[in-house]
């Protein structure tokens, strides 16, 4: 009679630990955000959804997080906690931000409504955080009414760590949770809607522009927010009215502004007719350049020259937008230390913006937009 043992096999416990963590780190890698391709369209009036790809999915948010800092200004604006023409500190912090911003600088005041302004033209976040600090006194905090306010929304996917959407690896959201977020804004604060048609506006003597460029050639487009950092990629939530009908739309995860904006589109144009937009289609926005032109390459007859062109303009959009970015942190780089004595060096950042550093690398991302 054979006799049952309790004991492991030689090696066995720690093949058994092995798999336990194995299993522990995938689990982990999947719940983790990405830039991922996923997209989402749904009629206002009785809240159908049109179109859904990967809407479930984990994603960074980029400025889309920006939604909430302006649904929570709004919020405050309507119950009288801020005026539209309160004047709001500018702080330390506030002015350290990566670009995109509006350059404020410490001991500088600023209105609600050109910070209102500033986040959804410029994507300003620095003006996201002096929002931030004046209703929560510091970023942190406010971050928790974020959040709490998410949950009200039904974001249950939603999670956000700073008030502007700048890179953190903790920031993640879903295509469907900021549809939930873009549906709001329009229903609980009607009033301020108009904000987000705002293609420029004049701040302190000079003209601040925005790049929502897809609301110039969409009729009917009249909101709302765009996003990019590396990590998120391009992000884009938008709405648009056609024969008194609203829709809703968000994609996430384009591989450029193009992309991102041709998708967008089509998810409309779509809509509109009451048709479900294919998920190939999604799929391409988020692909490489290359692999896009490629595909159309082999689809249609002659198409090898159409689709290096293809390739060639969404490389060089994604470049310019890069270099830009990159030219920007540089000359604000150089404008600070020059005024510095002959020979002095820039002194080191401060503790917390280290940190604030730290996650930026570790989110392998570039500043958000």
């Amino acid at each position: 009679m054979a006799i049952k043992s309790n004991t492991p096999a030689r090696g066995g416990t720690w093949r058994q630990g092995l798999f336990a963590l194995l299993v522990s780190v995938a689990g982990g890698f999947a719940s983790m955000a990405h830039a991922g391709d996923a997209a989402i369209v749904i009629n206002e009036a009785d809240g159908q959804v049109i179109t859904a790809v990967n809407a479930d999915e984990p994603n960074h948010p980029a400025s889309l997080a920006k939604m909430m800092t302006l649904y929570l200004a709004f919020q405050a604006v309507q119950n009288g906690t801020l005026k539209m023409d309160q004047e709001l500190p500018v702080s330390s912090w506030a002015a350290s931000k990566a670009p995109t911003k509006l350059d404020l600088r410490s001991g500088q005041t600023i209105t609600v409504e050109d910070c209102v302004l500033g986040m959804i033209t410029k994507s300003a976040n620095d003006a996201a955080t002096v929002v931030a600090e004046g209703l929560g006194g510091n970023e942190s905090h406010f971050v928790e009414m974020m959040n709490a306010q998410a949950q009200l929304l039904g974001m249950s996917n939603t999670r956000f760590a700073n008030a502007s959407g700048l890179p953190d690896p903790e920031d993640t959201t879903t295509a469907r949770d900021m549809s939930k977020l873009a549906m709001a804004l329009y229903h609980d604060f009607p009033q301020y809607s108009h904000y987000f048609s705002t293609k420029d506006f004049m701040f302190r003597g000079r003209l601040v522009r925005g790049h929502n460029n897809l609301m110039d050639k969409y009729p009917g487009m009249d909101g709302l927010k765009t996003g990019f950092t590396n990590a998120a990629g391009y992000n884009l939530a938008s709405t648009a009215v056609k024969d008194g009908r609203r829709l809703f739309s968000v994609v996430m995860g384009g591989r450029t502004a193009a992309s991102r904006d041709r998708l967008m589109a089509r998810l409309l144009d779509d809509g509109f007719e009451n048709q479900e937009t294919p998920a190939s289609l999604v799929a391409q926005a988020g692909e490489a350049p290359a692999a896009v032109a490629s595909s159309k390459a082999r689809r249609t007859k002659g198409g090898v020259a159409a689709a290096k062109a293809t390739a060639v303009a969404d490389a060089s959009t994604s470049r310019r937008h890069h270099r830009r970015g990159s030219k920007t942190e540089a000359v604000a780089s150089a404008a600070t230390c020059s005024k510095k004595k002959k020979g002095a060096t820039c002194p080191a950042t401060t503790a917390r913006n280290k940190v604030a550093g730290q996650k930026v690398a570790s989110a392998g991302a570039s500043p958000d937009k």
